[in-house]
């Protein structure tokens, strides 16, 4: 078999995490520049390798202030950790849904992830492109990664949760 290589395909495809605010609401925010790869057998997904990397620098919640806090060492400390990375990714089928698993390093901490896949399908576009479509979803904690900022308001509030949703719209091109 002949392994078939794809790369993300920036211009339609959207990495975003969500996360509670006061336990009463949701901020959502957006990794704007990412890359990431993908092999396969032929055309399988199945058991496709994946690699991803995001820029911390990056970080949009249409605050400034807010995003300015994030890349600050209190969170990701972009000046030190670029980027976060996902590697060793393997595309698994378990009773016909399909997961993606790997590691995720978020400043130098490197912890075990799994992402719920739905896999699109796969068409040529009109510039003769064949791509392939996929939505991601995933949780993690992310005082286990090190982003233990917190604070509590005066009523005894949390102002930022622990558990951060991880979603992702990915078109990959084929090579």
């Amino acid at each position: 078999m002949s392994t078939t290589k794809w790369t993300i395909d920036p211009t339609h495809s959207e990495v975003s995490f969500k996360v509670k605010h006061l336990v009463i609401s949701t901020v959502t925010g957006y990794f704007r520049e990412f890359d990431g790869q993908a092999a396969t057998e032929d055309d399988d997904f199945s058991g496709a390798s994946v690699g991803f990397t995001a820029n911390i620098d990056s970080i949009d919640t249409n605050q400034k202030d807010r995003d300015t806090h994030l890349k600050s060492a209190d969170f990701f400390d972009a000046a030190n950790h670029p980027k976060l990375t996902f590697a060793n990714g393997k595309l698994e089928e378990k009773e016909g849904e399909f997961f993606l698993n790997g590691e995720l390093t978020i400043k130098e901490t490197t912890k075990p992830v799994s992402f719920r896949v739905d896999h699109g399908g796969v068409a040529v576009d009109g510039y003769g492109q064949t791509k392939a479509g996929f939505e991601l979803e995933g949780k993690i904690s992310r005082k286990a990664f090190g982003l233990t900022w917190s604070a509590v308001t005066e009523a005894g509030s949390v102002v930022v949760g622990d558990e951060v949703k991880i979603l992702a719209s990915i078109q990959l091109v084929k090579q």
